[in-house]
């Protein structure tokens, strides 16, 4: 636009030139008279040159938005894109409906030990079990103590006296004769002089042992291969139970009575009951999800300087020993009889 401004007016300078020239001529070579008669229009000129042929001109103006035209047809779908790179990671969706419980799984390795989970509630009571075969028939109990004399019973009644007979000639000497009947009791005599005191005999002594001791909340599922020490003391006034080191120690040789009560919860349980480092009898339970009960118990021969305890037997996989305030685990022993 600005070039084809910038040609109209060289070719306006050029014709004002021109007719300058002209004017100059016209004085310097005749006298102007009056102006003539307008002549006729001149023939049309040759049509000028394509203005499409001219340059290109600046781009004009944005114009107005025009009104929106009708919808057109769907056209024809194309070939899928390449796939888009990767998008950011949306928000987390809400948590979807537990599926159906599949089965169980092959035992996979021991996983590492989680905290104690909050304790469940309990169970219902189960459907009583099948009728256990009959035990061995147990060890013959002591003997007991001597009863007393019974009363005498009374005396028969004595035959009538015959009459004597002609005394015969002497005869040899017999034999002793058989020990007559006891005679009828005399008439109490009197009493005799108090007699001298005696020396002081022997102190007769009643050997007196027991212990009952529990697991606490900061006590429960026990170390391994060790003495139980079993923190909550319930009774041990001869103080035979050391709850240092878990062991009772026998004071006076006899026969014993030991008994153990557990809470099972959390973990399976082993123990054992430990005579000198020997095992004397086992007890196992299975924890099912719910909490359970374990019990044993054995009568023990001790001496003097013997040591019994309870331990666990079977590993930290097997120390579901559980105490808190309403759940108990006990250990208990006391002497039965002296040696």
């Amino acid at each position: 636009m600005l070039q084809m401004k910038l040609r109209v007016t060289f070719l306006l300078l050029l014709l004002a030139v021109r007719c300058v020239s002209q004017d100059e001529t016209q004085r310097k070579g005749c006298v102007c008279g009056y102006p003539g008669i307008p002549g006729d229009p001149g023939h049309n000129g040759t049509p000028g040159r394509d203005g499409r042929d001219g340059f290109r001109g600046d781009k004009g103006d944005r114009g107005e938005i025009g009104p929106i035209g009708s919808a057109g047809k769907d056209g024809q779908k194309g070939d899928n894109g390449e796939p888009g790179s990767v998008g950011p990671a949306g928000l987390k969706g809400k948590r979807g409906d537990n599926g159906e419980r599949g089965p169980p799984g092959k035992m996979g390795p021991q996983g590492v030990q989680g905290p104690i989970g909050l304790k469940g509630n309990k169970g219902e009571l189960g459907l009583h079990g099948p009728q256990g075969p009959k035990g061995d028939l147990g060890p013959p109990g002591p003997e007991g103590p001597k009863g007393e004399i019974g009363l005498r019973g009374d005396r028969g009644i004595q035959g009538p006296l015959g009459p004597p007979g002609r005394p015969g000639p002497k005869g040899d000497i017999g034999l002793p004769g058989y020990k007559g009947s006891i005679g009828y009791r005399g008439d109490r005599g009197t009493r005799g002089e108090k007699g001298d005191k005696g020396e002081k005999g022997d102190e007769f002594v009643i050997s007196k042992s027991a212990f009952s001791v529990g697991l606490t909340a900061q006590s429960k599922l026990p170390a391994a291969n060790t003495p139980i020490r079993f923190d909550k003391i319930i009774y041990n006034k001869q103080s035979h139970y050391d709850p240092q080191t878990g062991r009772f120690t026998c004071s006076a040789a006899g026969a014993y009575y030991f008994t153990y009560h557990i809470t099972v919860f959390s973990r399976n349980v082993k123990v054992a009951l430990i005579k000198n480092g020997v095992k004397m009898i086992h007890t196992t339970d299975n924890y099912q999800g719910n909490e359970d009960q374990a019990a044993g118990g054995a009568v023990l021969h001790l001496e003097v300087g013997d040591k019994v305890w309870l331990q666990v037997a079977g590993g930290e996989l097997f120390n579901g020993l559980f105490a808190d305030e309403d759940d108990d685990t006990t250990f208990s022993g006391f002497l039965i009889f002296g040696a």
